[in-house]
């Protein structure tokens, strides 16, 4: 069944958009990322411009996060202390964010950089992550516990000033390094269309040791505000946002999220993080082969509209 996207000038299959929204909003809930990671390189899989993927998957990233937080916030799994302190960074970040993404499409190199900045981060963070999980697997295998997080250690994050009390994360660390995380997310929110849970919630577990049935809710609730905002000031500066587009991703992602709350349930937080980085490994190595593969055609006659 086909349909018209006015934005991205050009007819696409809504069955197909509706089911990869439901996808990314199944593992958004499963593993408290906000699926921009994950949207953006699908819909530039199916030939959406790159600029119309990074700010519409935006868009649709705040869809799924406030169908999974609500699922977290009945549980009382969301530090909003902590969640509010990252948002103040957020959007700090996805401000200077908009102005380097505009900068980059003027120059007509964002598809490259997107690209790039994909594969890098992905690759390292999804290692990284897939690294640390089977450890603990094997470590949990044979008999012995395991604790992200044990009484008394500290590391150099504890030292630094400024230091607020999170209670419901059980934290007492300085503001410092969470706005600097926030600004972080907030600035790749904006440039990469994505939520940013795939690099906070490892930074929130293994720098700040935020125990990691707070992490997924209160991920999602930062997401939430990031990516809206980053879609306001996307939409009134680029006009890159696709609202057909946008609607269609957010009917499937609000449904899949809360399958995915309830599938994370199930799972153990080694198994989450094992499993979330092999997904992240998967969408880094696809595109790195979109990158550095030499295509069937050279030269396209696609419409410079979208760049």
């Amino acid at each position: 069944m086909g349909i018209y996207l006015p934005i991205a000038e050009m007819s696409v299959n809504m069955v197909v958009l509706l089911a990869m929204g439901a996808a990314v909003g199944f593992l958004s809930g499963m593993f408290g990322v906000g699926g921009g990671f994950l949207i953006t390189p699908l819909l530039i899989f199916y030939n959406i411009p790159p600029a119309i993927a990074v700010a519409t998957g935006a868009n649709q990233v705040v869809a799924s996060s406030v169908s999974g937080a609500l699922s977290h916030l009945k549980k009382g799994t969301i530090d909003f202390k902590l969640g509010t302190v990252l948002l103040v960074g957020g959007i700090f970040g996805s401000t200077i964010g908009v102005y380097v993404f505009s900068l980059l499409r003027a120059v007509g190199q964002l598809d490259l950089f997107i690209s790039l900045l994909y594969v890098a981060l992905l690759g390292t963070v999804g290692a990284l992550m897939l690294v640390e999980s089977v450890r603990m697997i094997r470590r949990n295998a044979g008999g012995a516990t395991s604790s992200l997080r044990k009484p008394g250690q500290h590391n150099w994050i504890h030292k630094l000033p400024l230091k607020v009390r999170f209670r419901a994360s059980k934290l007492f660390v300085s503001v410092i390094p969470v706005v600097g995380l926030g600004a972080i997310i907030g600035f790749l929110a904006s440039i990469m269309g994505v939520g940013g849970g795939f690099i906070m919630i490892p930074a929130l577990v293994y720098l700040l040791k935020v125990p990691t049935n707070v992490v997924v809710g209160t991920s999602l609730f930062q997401i939430i505000f990031t990516a809206a905002y980053t879609t306001i000031v996307h939409a009134t500066t680029n006009q890159t946002v696709d609202i057909v587009l946008a609607f269609l991703l957010m009917i499937g992602g609000v449904a899949g999220a809360q399958y995915g709350a309830k599938a994370g349930q199930r799972l153990r937080g080694e198994q989450l993080r094992a499993l979330l980085a092999l997904l992240v490994l998967a969408v880094a190595l696809r595109l790195a082969f979109d990158l550095f593969v030499r295509p069937s055609s050279l030269y396209s006659l696609a419409s410079l509209s979208g760049i």
